[in-house]
C-alpha cells in the first residue's frame, strides 16, 4: 500500500470532517456551486452525486473474490438469514416506532424517516464493510438479495406503514425502484466484474490484485469524500438555517444506526459467528439505501418538501456515524472474537 493511501486511510475520519464543512460552506456561501450541483438530476439525485456514488462503489465491486461467492454463501448460510431479517424484520419497525416517539409532532419528518426506514442499504455498506475488514463476499451476497428484495418488497411496505398506520397516501413505481437498484449497484457491479474478467486474462489474477487494485482502491474513498461535499453543499444554506430542526431529524436517526448496529453486532458475538461475518452483519442491518430514500421522497412529495428533507438529513447522519462504528469494530475485535488477529483490515491502523 503506498504512503498516499495510508495517509487517506489513516486520517479518513479528518478527511469526512473537512468535506462536511467544505461543503456546508460552498452551499452557504457559494450560491452558484449549490445551483450547478442541482442543475442536472435524475429522479431528484443529483447527478455529481450519482457519479460520486459510482466512483466510490466501482473499486469495491473490481475488488470482491467473485470465485468466493458460492462457496461463502453455503457457509454463511445462517448469517445471511439474519441478515435479512434484521433488514425486513426488525429494522422497518425500529425506525418507525422512533420516528412516531421522536417526531410524532412533524409528520412529514416521520414519513420521511419511514421511507429511510424501509429501504435498506444496498450501496455504501461495502464502504463500511471493508473499512472494517468485514467479510465483502458475504456483504455483496446480502446487498444482492436486498435489492432484489426492495423492488419486491418497499412498495407494500410503505402502503403498510405510511397508508395504513399514518394515511399518507404514497404512489410509487417499482420501475423507479427497479432503475434506482440497477444504477447504483447494478452498473458498477457489472463494470466492477467485467475489469476483473478482462484483467484475469490479460496480467492475471496475482498481478491484478498485487499490481492493479491497489491503485484503483483510494478513488473509493474519494468517492466517498466527493459525494460527502457535494451531499452537505446541496442543503448547506438549511443546516446553517435551520439546525434546530436537523438536530431534531437527528437524534432517532442516530439512535436507529447505533442501536441496531450493536444489537446484531452483539448477538452475532453471541452467536459464535467470527469477526468479519459478525461486522458484515451489523453495517448490513444498519444502513440504509438513501439514494432510493431521496429519490422516492422527492418524486412523490417535492424537491422542496418536508418529507425530502427528512431523507436528505439520513446520510448525512449516517455517514460520520457509520465512521465512528468503524473505530468501535476496530477497537472491540480484539475482546470479542478469537479470529480477530487474522483480520487485515483496510483503514484506521495505529
Amino acid at each position: 500500500m503506498s504512503d498516499e493511501l495510508s495517509v487517506l486511510d489513516r486520517y479518513l475520519t479528518l478527511w469526512i470532517g473537512v468535506a462536511m464543512v467544505l461543503g456546508i460552506l460552498l452551499g452557504r456561501f457559494v450560491p452558484s456551486v449549490t445551483d450547478a450541483l442541482n442543475a442536472v438530476t435524475w429522479h431528484g439525485t443529483s447527478l455529481p452525486i450519482a457519479i460520486g456514488l459510482f466512483v466510490m462503489i466501482f473499486p469495491i465491486m473490481a475488488e470482491i473474490d467473485y470465485g468466493r461467492i458460492p462457496r461463502v454463501t453455503r457457509t454463511t448460510r445462517t448469517e445471511i438469514g439474519i441478515t435479512l431479517a434484521f433488514n425486513w424484520l426488525v429494522a422497518p419497525f425500529v425506525m418507525y416506532g422512533l420516528a412516531v416517539f421522536f417526531l410524532g409532532g412533524y409528520p412529514e419528518f416521520v414519513t420521511g424517516l419511514v421511507i429511510v426506514g424501509i429501504a435498506p442499504c444496498i450501496a455504501m455498506v461495502l464502504v463500511w464493510n471493508e473499512l472494517a475488514g468485514g467479510n465483502q463476499e458475504m456483504c455483496a451476497v446480502c446487498v444482492g438479495v436486498n435489492s432484489l428484495l426492495q423492488i419486491v418488497l418497499f412498495v407494500p411496505y410503505a402502503f403498510l406503514f405510511l397508508t395504513v398506520l399514518r394515511g399518507t397516501a404514497v404512489d410509487v413505481s417499482m420501475s423507479l425502484i427497479a432503475q434506482m437498484v440497477g444504477v447504483f449497484l447494478g452498473l458498477p457491479l457489472l463494470l466492477g466484474y467485467l475489469t476483473q474478467k478482462v484483467a484475469f486474462g490479460t496480467v492475471g489474477r496475482d498481478t491484478y490484485y498485487r499490481r492493479i487494485v491497489p491503485r484503483i482502491s483510494p478513488f473509493g474513498l474519494l468517492g466517498l469524500l466527493f459525494t460527502v461535499v457535494v451531499m452537505f453543499a446541496l442543503k448547506g444554506d438549511y443546516i446553517v438555517s435551520n439546525p434546530e430542526q436537523i438536530l431534531l431529524i437527528a437524534v432517532p436517526l442516530f439512535v436507529f444506526f447505533t442501536a441496531l448496529w450493536g444489537l446484531a453486532y452483539g448477538v452475532s458475538a453471541l452467536l459464535g459467528f467470527d469477526y468479519t461475518e459478525s461486522i458484515s452483519l451489523a453495517f448490513t442491518a444498519s444502513s440504509n439505501n438513501f439514494e432510493l430514500a431521496i429519490a422516492v421522497a422527492v418524486a412523490v412529495f417535492g424537491i422542496g418538501s418536508n418529507v425530502a428533507l427528512a431523507t436528505v438529513v439520513g446520510p448525512l447522519i449516517e455517514v460520520p456515524v457509520m465512521l465512528a462504528l468503524v473505530r468501535v469494530a476496530l477497537a472491540t475485535k480484539d475482546r470479542l472474537f478469537a479470529d480477530a488477529d487474522d483480520v487485515a483490515t483496510v483503514a484506521y491502523t495505529d
